[in-house]
């Protein structure tokens, strides 16, 4: 899903880089997420991390768990927590893939990208996804040194 840069509501919170790096990513799901309105106004500050965590389907339902977002300042008395667990919201189609997925042998479903989507809107982009072996990680590096070599030698040859 493309964005168009001149989109002034999209804005990306927060990436798991080291998703693509760790796990072969099979399809990916947008979701919307249950926040609270600290929250919401805490990522408008930039201030998450989903570095660590995972998602998690649940009696029926697909959760978010140890995500963090940091605290917001103005509102000390009514905050939210940190790293709570946070209701994701698919379709019952879409939920019932996931489940499937995860039963499978080595599959997970991790955090790749939140944002603010053309609606401004909070967005949770999930991959379903398999974990690489070390072997995989070294190939898929060997590819990436491959392709900037091979773009310096075009640049610099011509």
């Amino acid at each position: 899903m493309a964005q168009t840069k001149s989109d002034p509501n999209y804005k990306v919170i927060a990436e798991n880089r080291r998703a693509r790096y760790d796990y072969a990513i099979e399809e990916d799901v947008e979701c919307g997420i249950i926040l609270q309105g600290s929250e919401v106004k805490s990522l408008r500050e930039n201030s998450a991390n989903i570095a660590e965590s995972y998602a998690n389907v649940e009696d029926g339902e697909l959760w978010l768990i140890n995500s963090y977002i940091a605290p917001y300042d103005p509102a000390k008395t009514w905050g939210h927590e940190e790293r709570r667990r946070r209701k994701l919201l698919v379709s019952r189609k879409e939920l019932a893939k996931m489940w499937s997925a995860t039963q499978r042998k080595g599959m997970t479903l991790v955090p790749l990208v939140l944002y603010f989507n053309h609606k401004g809107l909070v967005k949770l982009k999930i991959g379903v996804a398999k974990g690489k072996k070390s072997h995989d990680k070294r190939e898929t590096e060997a590819k990436r040194d491959w392709g900037r070599q091979k773009q310096r030698l075009l640049r610099h040859g011509e």
